[in-house]
């Protein structure tokens, strides 16, 4: 759970330099806002700038639709920055257990792997659809799992800056790698919720 501005918001994704949040109502690209939320018993308190957003459920009411947000985390105090690297530090430290438990044969550590991300995955819906076209890139929501023959579709919780890799990939690709890359963002979609 969070706070942005001061309403509820559900934190899909915390990193270092920023985080994935759901909320209701647009924010568009460039604005400033609060992000709060507690951990360990401890608030942490951002000022935020919204990099990308999209609508993930709409509705007539303006208040009312939902809305998934990345934000860059602009400002906090020290506090707040200290208590969010032992957050992280936490995170990777239990990743890395339950990797070694993996590797040496402990499979309930799998339960712990595969729950990683899933907030995000749970709560995005849909596809997006990556186009090249002229030389340059047009990205859409769409409710397609469909693979266009000039890119690809990927389920709408892949991380945006991978996107962006894989779209010089395929643009450096030949045809053969260009259908491999289709084959993997296939997978993606298979893995998204409708």
């Amino acid at each position: 759970m969070a706070l942005v501005n001061g309403q509820n918001a559900l934190l899909l994704d915390v990193g270092v330099a920023g985080a994935f949040v759901e909320h209701h109502g647009e924010i568009p690209p460039g604005t400033e806002f609060r992000l709060t939320f507690r951990w360990q018993g401890e608030e942490l308190e951002f000022l935020c700038e919204a990099v990308r957003s999209q609508i993930v459920r709409p509705s007539a009411d303006k208040n009312a639709i939902v809305v998934h947000t990345g934000v860059r985390f602009i400002d906090s105090s020290a506090a707040t920055e200290r208590h969010l690297q032992q957050m992280m530090a936490t995170f990777v430290g239990r990743v890395l257990a339950a990797q070694r438990a993996n590797a040496s044969g402990d499979h309930q550590s799998e339960m712990l792997l595969g729950t990683i991300g899933d907030a995000r995955r749970t709560r995005s819906r849909g596809y997006v659809r990556y186009q090249l076209h002229d030389g340059g890139w047009r990205r859409e929501s769409t409710s397609s799992p469909k693979q266009p023959v000039n890119g690809f579709t990927v389920a709408a919780f892949e991380d945006e800056e991978e996107l962006e890799t894989l779209c010089r990939a395929y643009e450096d690709a030949d045809e053969e790698g260009r259908s491999l890359i289709r084959l993997v963002a296939e997978l993606s979609a298979l893995a998204a919720k409708r």
